[in-house]
Order: C-alpha cells, then sequence, then structure tokens
C-alpha cells in the first residue's frame, strides 16, 4: 500500500500567505502604538524606573528593614502604582496620621504628644532596632 501525499493546493498557499500578511501588520501596527504610548509616558516612567533601582539595590545589599522577598516586593508594587500615577510619598499625611492619633491620649497628654510630633525633645532608636523613641521633657511644679 502507498502512502498518500497530500501536497497543498496554490489557493491553500495563497490565504496563507495573505494570513501571514495581515498578522505581520497588524504586530506592527500595535508595536507602534506602544511605541508611542511609552513615549508619551517615558518622562514618568523613568523616574519610576530609576527609583525602582535604587530601590532594589538597597533591597539585594541587605540595607533595608525588610527582608529581601518582601523588600523587592514593596519596590515592585511602588512601581506599578507609580505607572499609574497613584503613588503617594505620604509625607503630609504622616504627620497628619500621627496628630490624629495623639487626638485619642487624655488633654494633659495630647499636648507633649503633639509637641514630640512637632520634632520638640530627643528622638532615639530606629526602625531596624525595634522603633524610634521620642521623649519630650516637661517640668512640673511642685
Amino acid at each position: 500500500m502507498r502512502p498518500i501525499l497530500l501536497r497543498p493546493t496554490l489557493a491553500a498557499t495563497d490565504v496563507a500567505r495573505t494570513s501571514v500578511r495581515r498578522i505581520s501588520v497588524a504586530l506592527v501596527v500595535g508595536v507602534g502604538s506602544l511605541a508611542v504610548v511609552s513615549a508619551g509616558a517615558a518622562g514618568h516612567t523613568s523616574d519610576a524606573s530609576a527609583r525602582f533601582q535604587a530601590e532594589s539595590a538597597v533591597c539585594n545589599n541587605g540595607q533595608s528593614n525588610q527582608d529581601r522577598a518582601t523588600c523587592l516586593k514593596e519596590a515592585g508594587a511602588a512601581l506599578d502604582e507609580s505607572k499609574k500615577g497613584r503613588l503617594d510619598e505620604g509625607k503630609g499625611s504622616f504627620k497628619q496620621n500621627a496628630m490624629t492619633r495623639c487626638e485619642a491620649l487624655p488633654s494633659e497628654e495630647r499636648d507633649a504628644c503633639q509637641r514630640r510630633i512637632d520634632g520638640e525633645g530627643t528622638t532615639s532608636g530606629s526602625v531596624g532596632s525595634g522603633g524610634l523613641l521620642r521623649e519630650v521633657v516637661t517640668p512640673v511644679k511642685n
């Protein structure tokens, strides 16, 4: 018994060539569109990428206060949020959050708390060693 050899017909070959051309054109248009969008966001993205590289270096050198995996995960999340325009440094809200926590204290302690947040007194310790200790000494009259 002889094997049957199937040969593509001319029409099938033309359809395949046409499909390949269409796919190629679609890819070129798609890549071109991405290049235009990327160029528009390049300034913002390059800043975010540079920051990510710096944060990754800190993670890889063991200079962060987190384990390497967590540090890299946080750096990646910050990069994603920055690309979406949703990254907030939080420096203004940090102080506001601290002042809000002071509001929960009794009035005699609230004033000292707010003074510590405003930078009065002394600060010792570090996040890496377990926390910051802020101290304000208030003389009391007998």
